[in-house]
């Protein structure tokens, strides 16, 4: 907190913002050393004011101006300069549990101090004595203990350094201004990031001063020096790239800095003076944002969220297996939505033109070795062309040309007429027609993007050129006649057949048809929560049985994944190569026609990255299937309740998919275009992808809630026992502290490697895992509940905080459990977490064949995948 002083009228002092803590400090250390240097007997009362009043008018006067400093002040360990409007401070701090001192900029509005720039990084103060001045020469240094030798300078030289002033401006950047009247910047902070952009900071190459602005991560999160990740703009190639250890591990693609991207307005310009680029700030001065790159290799878009007083993720990358350098090879395509059809090698093809350099690798599965052109084939004046490649994450540019004066025509015949040109595109997103961009060699870092991608246009083989345009020879005029006349004897006879056939089948084809229709009224008159715009229709694929049946190999034991309370689950490759998992309605079951409804309806209109993709359907005859997108490494209950198994899982991979889980019920409950309760949140409902990354699934018993709908009430409980909230079991009540008590439940699950229902220990009989959990937590042991299989290779801290947060989500009353946003907050924040009440369930109940009857409301036991 600070405190603005204002002095008395004596004209000796003004006003000054300071320290409030530091300041209060240093008067009791003045206060206690000048009472023990008076006798004790003085009239305390008269003395004890004069004291006070002289240690304010000693102590106060060491702070400094709001906004600026002149040569004759310095910033001192324990003040702090503040921005205009309040929006940055400057001062010492010391990160995490360092006792390091540092001077840097933080979000003075803030709650948890937030830092964006650090000057000393790399030479800290190693106790309170530094400070922050401007020296003789008008330059900025930081001193320590030793005045002769600053420990940090803005090397800088003043003709006039008398008048310099240092600065804090409201967009965080701290400036040295050489002139007070002309304000003219000859140094700024912003030309020197840390791990941090703001809004107006610029990122590249002032090619004028050589001057090259990068960020730079932290080494740890209690050592702000420069670690070992580092985000560059790269002048030749219109691109940015993501180091970690000196290899690339990220790039952004050509042209994406021209439009929006991470939610805000970005700017690229590229000229004879400078490569860069600078964020635009938001209209809303009071919205905050920040891109960071942590020192783990991840770069991320971060919003502050007024509302839950949080910063929010709004972006961030590398996360899928594509986002990754390189994962396909020179030449390769990485396309996480396909399946190479010939070599089932997942997400790699190669580009139009080329082959696998290593064919035995890619059966493996291993598409690294990238992709060579087909042998014996010219593409050099004989024939070449271009084949156009849809949306897709340009190359790697770096080694590319670039002329932004050719228009793509003029592009395509620059790359035609250079042997070497391997292929081409727009060097502008958002004006396609505009900029050259030509490739030379390999083309490295592919990949598919359906959203964003541009069109790469590959240099092929006439050959090639030929299969992709389905080109046809031209026909001499008796040819013509041959082939029409024997077309229309073809024509004729396939005529009676078809109309043979027509017959035949036109009943059957009716009543199919007419089920179809049918099922999809039925559908629409059976979610009467949903508004008429959010009705299924037609983008909704619809699949034929005959498709499904042949991709799954007619539903045989060897594609069979695995079986639910509704049917089976099978594996199939459709015919383009694309994998699918496909959920089968059984036949002979009378469950599951209102919960299958209402999947198809609710899943296709959630699209996030920890929720499964449902790609369509079949209702033909009496078959009823879901169509989904294929996740390899099946369902979390899969690994963490086996022996072997969940001993893959260390705490690293066990901490990313809680947090994917909890960013996956936070997007249902908030973030979506529709409100949904699952209700049935379990192990064996979270999915994992090739990059363990969790995916829920299973929709069927999900409810829609309006915007202002807080909770509702059913006669018909339905769930899996140990994961069900006491107050929707016992009283058919569900809302989002529902699904929060089930996210509860799966964490200690995911700590302890043990199942919530069915759990039985010999010192607490009567106790599931929660109880016990509880039982333990109460007694300061803890962690003697952590699962053994992590050999106590994980973070005490940071696991006894995932406990504590899964204890508040099982409160026993809804009200005191938190909401999804908190528990987001509280996984990825240090800050302190309230005291965990009475969990609900402690002791067993007695149940038989599936069902649960208390207070006599019927809990059906659903088990789904």
């Amino acid at each position: 907190m600070y405190g603005r002083f204002y002095y008395p009228p004596t004209g000796l002092l003004s006003n000054v913002e300071c320290n409030w803590s530091v300041t209060l400090k240093h008067i009791e250390i003045k206060m206690i050393s000048i009472q023990r240097s008076f006798n004790r007997n003085m009239e305390s009362k008269k003395w004890f004011i004069r004291l006070t009043l002289l240690c304010i008018f000693i102590v106060l006067p060491s702070c400094i101006s709001t906004e600026t400093i002149t040569l004759n002040q310095a910033i001192k360990d324990g003040d702090v300069l503040v921005s205009s409007r309040k929006i940055f401070a400057l001062g010492f701090f010391s990160p995490g549990n360092s006792g390091k001192r540092y001077v840097g900029v933080w979000y003075n509005q803030v709650p948890n101090k937030t830092i964006v720039w650090v000057a000393n990084r790399d030479n800290p103060v190693n106790d309170t004595s530094g400070f922050l001045a401007i020296q003789g020469n008008g330059g900025l240094v930081i001193y320590g203990n030793e005045r002769n030798i600053p420990l940090w300078s803005a090397n800088v030289s003043l003709s006039s350094p008398n008048s310099s002033i240092v600065k804090l401006l409201d967009t965080g950047n701290l400036v040295l201004l050489e002139n007070g009247d002309s304000q003219r910047v000859v140094w700024q902070g912003f030309d020197y990031p840390t791990d941090t952009m703001l809004p107006t900071m610029k990122l590249g190459v002032d090619r004028r001063s050589g001057l090259n602005r990068s960020l730079t991560s932290w080494k740890s999160q209690s050592d702000p020096g420069k670690g070992n990740c580092s985000y560059w703009v790269d002048p030749g190639g219109l691109q940015m790239i993501l180091y970690k250890d000196g290899a690339p591990r990220w790039r952004s693609e050509i042209g994406s800095w021209t439009g929006q991207r991470w939610g805000v307005v970005t700017t690229f310009v590229y000229n004879e003076d400078e490569v860069t680029v600078v964020t635009i700030p938001t209209t809303n001065q009071s919205t905050f944002s920040r891109t960071v790159l942590d020192e783990s290799g991840i770069l991320g878009r971060f919003m502050w969220d007024d509302r839950l007083h949080q910063w929010t993720d709004y972006w961030s990358a590398p996360i899928e297996r594509c986002d990754f350098y390189g994962q396909c090879g020179p030449n390769g395509n990485c396309d996480p939505y396909t399946v190479d059809t010939t070599l089932i090698t997942i997400g790699c093809s190669c580009l139009p033109g080329y082959e696998p350099k290593s064919p035995e690798d890619w059966y493996m599965r291993d598409g690294s070795g990238g992709c060579v052109n087909e042998t014996g084939i010219s593409m050099c004046r004989s024939g070449e062309g271009f084949v156009k490649v849809k949306n897709v994450k340009l190359p790697d540019s770096s080694l590319a040309s670039v002329d932004m004066s050719l228009s793509l025509k003029e592009c395509e015949k620059k790359c035609l007429e250079n042997c070497s040109c391997t292929a081409y595109s727009s060097a502008n997103e958002s004006s396609r027609e505009v900029g050259c961009v030509t490739w030379y060699g390999d083309l490295m870092d592919t990949s598919t993007n359906p959203d964003v991608g541009q069109d790469l246009y590959v240099r092929v083989d006439a050959a090639v050129l030929a299969e992709y345009a389905k080109k046809s020879n031209a026909l001499s005029k008796k040819g013509k006649l041959a082939i029409s006349l024997a077309s229309s004897a073809v024509l004729a006879l396939l005529l009676l057949v078809s109309l043979l056939y027509w017959f035949m089948r036109r009943k059957r084809n009716a009543k199919q048809t007419q089920e179809k229709y049918i099922f999809r009224a039925s559908m629409e008159d059976s979610t009467g929560d949903l508004n008429d715009e959010n009705k299924m229709n037609s983008d909704v694929p619809f699949f034929d049985l005959r498709t499904i049946a042949a991709s799954t190999d007619n539903f045989s034991i060897a594609n069979k994944l695995g079986n639910g309370g509704f049917g089976s689950v099978y594996k199939g490759i459709l015919c383009n190569g694309t994998e699918i998992a496909v959920k089968r309605l059984s036949k002979h079951s009378g469950q599951g026609v209102k919960e299958f409804k209402n999947e198809v309806v609710l899943i296709a209109k959630l699209q996030h990255r920890n929720l499964v993709r449902i790609l369509g359907y079949c209702v033909q005859d009496e078959e009823k299937m879901l169509i989904y997108e294929y996740v390899p490494n099946r369902s979390l209950d899969f690994f963490i309740f086996d022996e072997t198994k969940r001993a893959l899982l260390d705490w690293t991979k066990r901490f990313g998919i809680i947090c994917g889980i909890a960013r996956g019920i936070l997007y249902l409950h908030q973030d979506s275009r529709l409100r949904i309760i699952h209700r049935d949140l379990k192990a064996s409902n979270i999915l994992l992808d090739g990059s363990m990354n969790p995916k829920i699934a299973d929709f069927g018993m999900a409810r829609i809630f309006s915007g202002d709908q807080s909770e509702a009430s059913t006669s018909r409980v339905v769930g899996t026992y140990g994961y069900m909230s006491p107050e929707y079991a016992m009283e058919g009540l569900f809302s989002v502290k529902s699904d929060v008590y089930s996210f509860g439940v799966l964490l200690l699950e995911i700590i302890t490697g043990k199942r919530n229902a069915g759990y039985y220990h010999e010192k607490y009989p009567d106790s599931n895992l929660v109880g016990h959990v509880w039982a333990l937590w109460k007694e300061g042991k803890a962690l003697e509940i952590v699962d053994s299989c992590l050999d106590e290779a994980f973070p005490v801290n940071g696991v006894l905080r995932c406990i504590q947060i899964a204890l508040l989500c099982v409160q026993e009353f809804a009200t005191d459990r938190p909401t999804m946003p908190t528990v987001v907050f509280m996984l990825g924040n240090d800050a302190a977490l309230a005291s965990a009440r009475r969990p609900a369930f402690l002791v067993k109940r007695i149940y038989s064949d599936g069902e649960l009857s208390v207070n006599d409301v019927t809990c059906t036991m659903v088990e789904a995948r």
